[in-house]
């Protein structure tokens, strides 16, 4: 869906890792979205997708629900500061791709998995061909979850100070919910729902959704905007 996304918008997409589950779906993947005003557009998909539909497998046409959470982070600019990693904070494995690519990937150690040992954060990529670029490629993606984390304790410090902290966003909240059955998708913070699970997945439905976030996100920003000035004068 998201690559469906980054083609109509032309933007730049890049799978760096993917795992499966036991089941044969994904279990977890990691990319690289590069073009103008990617984060700006995309940060709104931060949170859990819950999924409904009737598996091929399920013979009482029984609904089952899922689960999927995602996480958009900012590339970290190294050129501007920002995290300071060192090199004997990092542990660098080497393993033989599991994945797709040929003889190559899957006869030669080129898959990089690195693990920041302060913050246990674990980063992997083996669709780059060579050693060398799989490291480049997984460190940029480490330099941005390590910043993100330290971020977000950041967060947590300060709203362990307030009584009253509103949500904020994270992860454990439900943003959307995609219903298979009745070929509807509904965005739980525009409160509306549309039709058309296969626009939604070709990347075409969710231009419009992201579209209609950023335009209550910046309506948000300006009411909050003028509640400051009106707190001001009073």
């Amino acid at each position: 869906m998201y690559e469906r996304l980054a083609k109509r918008r032309r933007w730049r997409f890049e799978l760096h890792d993917q795992s499966e589950n036991e089941a044969g779906g994904t279990r977890e993947a990691t990319a690289s979205v590069i073009g103008e005003g990617v984060y700006a557009t995309l940060r709104a998909e931060n949170g859990v997708h819950r999924v409904q539909r009737v598996p091929a497998t399920e013979g009482l046409g029984r609904v089952h629900t899922s689960t999927a959470v995602v996480v958009v982070l900012p590339a970290a600019d190294e050129e501007q500061g920002g995290v300071d990693l060192r090199p004997e904070d990092i542990q660098v494995d080497v393993f033989r791709s599991g994945g797709a690519g040929g003889q190559h990937v899957n006869t030669t150690e080129s898959a990089v998995r690195l693990t920041h040992k302060p913050t246990g954060i674990k980063v992997s990529c083996q669709n780059e061909r060579s050693q060398h670029m799989n490291k480049a490629t997984a460190m940029k993606v480490l330099r941005a979850r390590v910043e993100a984390h330290e971020k977000q304790l950041a967060r947590e410090a300060r709203d362990a100070l307030r009584a009253d902290v509103a949500s904020t966003g994270a992860r454990s909240e439900r943003i959307r919910t995609y219903n298979f059955a009745d070929d509807r998708v509904t965005d739980h913070r525009l409160g509306e729902s549309k039709f058309g699970i296969p626009r939604m997945l070709a990347g075409e439905l969710l231009e419009e959704l992201v579209e209609d976030l950023a335009m209550k996100h910046a309506l948000e920003k300006r009411e909050a905007f003028l509640r400051a000035l009106e707190d001001a004068d009073h």
